[in-house]
């Protein structure tokens, strides 16, 4: 998935400008509840302004809560305006930057088009491991090797099971690769289970949700 298909377009985001005080970012923040808002000069992306980089400042700015709020620009306390995605970057690129930050901005040449959040990303994180839907949580083990994930699709097809999510892991050099999939719960769980284990899977876990 690419990050042009599940960021919010920047008609639907909450903005402040360079210029702005930091009191009109902190009243935005407040009354929109949102963690950070991106600073956009024009259509042109100029960086994050967030709660916690906002009082850091005012913590070393020596002056008074009122001074402060009122005098202080946007443009002196936001950060990130080197860092962005762009609209045919992998969603999976969000994963690093959004590690300890709530937004990240989508730019093209410079021109604002979006967001990312972190709430979106980990709401697509649990769309990929199927957490909203109940079913079979089956983690297992397969030798890396080719035809492997053929296989397991032939047996998928042979009991006709519908798959919720299907997630692998280990992409390094090792020889095992650990799967794992989510499937739609039916009664034949123990003989899927079994036919697996006969085709060459190592079944580590199984659990219901």
């Amino acid at each position: 998935m690419f990050v042009k298909s599940a960021m919010i377009k920047k008609e639907k985001c909450y903005t402040v400008k360079p210029g702005d005080s930091v009191q009109v970012g902190l009243d935005l923040l407040e009354k929109y509840s949102v963690d950070a808002l991106p600073v956009v000069d024009g259509n042109k992306f100029k960086g994050i302004f967030t709660w916690y980089h906002a009082y850091q400042a005012f913590f070393n700015a020596g002056k008074s809560k009122e001074e402060y709020i009122n005098t202080t620009k946007i443009s002196d306390v936001m950060v990130n305006g080197d860092v962005y995605l762009s609209l045919d970057d992998v969603y999976e690129k969000a994963l690093v930057e959004l590690s300890d930050f709530p937004i990240i901005a989508v730019v093209e040449e410079g021109e604002f088009l979006g967001i990312v959040t972190r709430f979106d990303l980990v709401n697509q994180l649990q769309s990929a491991f199927g957490m909203k839907k109940s079913g079979y949580r089956i983690t297992f083990t397969s030798v890396e090797s080719e035809g492997r994930i053929g296989r397991l699709g032939e047996l998928i097809e042979k009991f006709k099971e519908s798959v919720i999510s299907l997630v692998t892991f280990d992409e390094t050099d090792k020889v095992v690769r650990r799967i794992v999939l989510k499937i739609r719960k039916k009664d034949n769980v123990d003989k899927f289970v079994k036919e697996l284990e006969k085709s060459g899977f190592r079944v580590l876990d199984i659990s219901e949700d």
